[in-house]
Order: C-alpha cells, then structure tokens, then sequence
C-alpha cells in the first residue's frame, strides 16, 4: 500500500490479500486511512441464487458469502466496496443490479457496480436502480463507440452528477 500510494495513487484496492488475511484492511486503515483503501469483492453466483467470494483472479473460492463479507468489511474500516460479478465481467450485459442493490444499502460506505456493463443506460441503472455510488467499466469502451465523455453525458442528463471535466 505505501509502495503504490508513493507511486501516486489516490486509493488501493485490496483483494486477495483481504481474503487471506482480512486484518490487512485493519492495518492499513490505521495507517494509512480509510480514503486510501478500497476492499474489493469479486463474487460468482452459484446454481442456487447465492454467490461466493472468490480470490486469486477468480481461481480460489474463498467460500465466504459476499452479503456476509461486506458488513466484515466495512466495519474493518475500508472506505470503498469494489463489487465485481466475474460471470458478467467483459459480456456487456449489465451489472448484477440484485446483489449490488442489497449490498448497497446495507452499508454505510460506497459501494462501486463492477462487471457487465455494456450501453450507457447500465451505468444509470446501477446507480439509480441498485444505488451504486459509482460505476467501474471498461470493455463497453474498448469493444464499441461509447466514449467515458458520452457516458458521463448519458448519467447526468439521467440526474446522477458527475463531473464532466
């Protein structure tokens, strides 16, 4: 964290190390404040509706529930939620609005939509409709025309203020 902060980023995103050792969110926030630090939560979905936590680039299933983990989370002092579907990672199918919606508003801290979006109107119905702060995307601008400048249009003209400079 001190490396990459000294670097010149704003935040830190942890992951994988708060799975393994979810203290580091602890030590790192007494540190370096919860401004700085990001937890991140990648999830699957499982047959029965549920989902899991999963590390390791998606590879290790921690078994953890992300509904359990983010309260964990958030009272270990993180200042941000990541919350990234893998399944809908890259398809451009819209955010898991569900999950995102739940998690949401059962904490206190900004939770970001991450994975799945595909037009602009994901973007406002992640943070409309499931109460997303903010919304994390990439393949939408990589894989089509829609631009981040048209995106950040499209969200304030639906009433979501962003900053267009």
């Amino acid at each position: 964290v001190e490396r990459l902060l000294g670097a010149g980023a704003d935040k830190v995103s942890i992951n994988s190390a708060a799975c393994a050792t979810p203290d580091l969110v602890n030590k790192a926030v007494a540190r370096f404040g919860s401004q700085c630090i990001v937890a991140s939560i990648d999830f699957q979905r499982l047959e029965d509706g549920g989902a899991r936590v999963f590390a390791s680039s998606g590879k290790r299933c921690s078994g953890r529930d992300p509904w359990l983990g983010r309260r964990n989370l958030a009272d270990r002092g993180a200042g941000e939620i990541l919350l990234t579907s893998i399944a809908r990672d890259g398809t451009m199918q819209g955010y898991d609005l569900d999950l995102t919606g739940k998690i949401a508003s059962s904490v206190s801290i900004p939770v970001i939509a991450s994975g799945g979006a595909g037009c602009y109107q994901h973007l406002v119905d992640a943070v409309l409709g499931a109460g997303a702060s903010a919304v994390a995307a990439a393949s939408i601008f990589h894989f089509t025309e829609q631009t981040p400048k048209g995106a950040k249009k499209f969200m304030q003209d639906a009433g979501i203020p962003v900053r267009l400079s």
